[in-house]
């Protein structure tokens, strides 16, 4: 049932978004003020969103471990951080390329990128802290306390644009504002409707396999103990 799920997620999620790439470059025209490196962000935006969705599933998580101290909820936090910090990756590799040509820079201290950062930092150490905690409990223990800590920094992300007066060179939230294009709503959407179908599948694939190793490692102390 769960490989049935993965598969219909995976190919879902990645027909749309193949149609909604044809889409944005094919399509769609080039945006008034930024000419062609607009297109990133049908890219840039949804990786974001999906990662936020993740790192709140993570939360959800990490507190259900701390209460019940059942290994399940365990796995799935690592899993959706695993996955969660690659799109976060992505965000913030297609948001330097943008600003490159937008700002003509690859990087400024931009409240909104450097909070960004700073989460991808945070839960890298997270994934960092894992394999170098052997004793299960502890390691799991250790990782929710650090995952409910990072997640501290996503409202912050948010709300970076959002702040008066925030040192920020991001336009203002164009969602919340009207300023994006009707033509580019849908494709816009589409594009956070393929990244979650996508990322759902690779949760539950590193759901899957956190959970063998969990097996292995109890059988391997078991084997140990004799």
């Amino acid at each position: 049932m769960r490989e049935k799920t993965v598969y219909t997620l995976g190919l879902i999620g990645s027909l749309i978004l193949l149609y909604n790439l044809f889409t944005v470059f094919m399509v769609l025209p080039d945006e008034a003020m930024q000419g062609a490196i607009y297109r990133i962000l049908f890219i840039h935006v949804p990786a974001a969103f999906a990662a936020w969705i993740l790192y709140t599933v993570a939360l959800v998580g990490s507190v259900m471990f701390l209460v019940k101290k059942d290994f399940a909820y365990d796995s799935m936090a690592t899993s959706c951080i695993e996955v969660a910090t690659m799109f976060t990756l992505v965000n913030l590799v297609t948001g330097s390329i943008w600003g490159r040509v937008m700002w003509g820079i690859w990087w400024a201290w931009d409240v909104r990128l450097t909070s960004q950062l700073i989460c991808f930092l945070l839960y890298l150490g997270y994934l960092l802290l894992r394999p170098a905690v052997n004793e299960p409990t502890q390691r799991a223990t250790m990782s929710a306390i650090l995952s409910i800590f990072a997640f501290v920094d996503i409202p912050i992300v948010f709300m970076a644009i959002r702040w008066h007066d925030a040192r920020t060179q991001h336009p203002a939230p164009v969602l919340e504002t009207g300023g994006l294009a009707p033509e580019f709503k849908g494709p816009f959407w589409l594009g956070v409707l393929s990244f979650i179908l996508i990322s759902g599948a690779m949760v539950l694939v590193r759901l899957h396999q956190e959970n063998t190793r969990r097996e292995m490692d109890s059988v391997r102390r078991e084997v140990h103990a004799l």
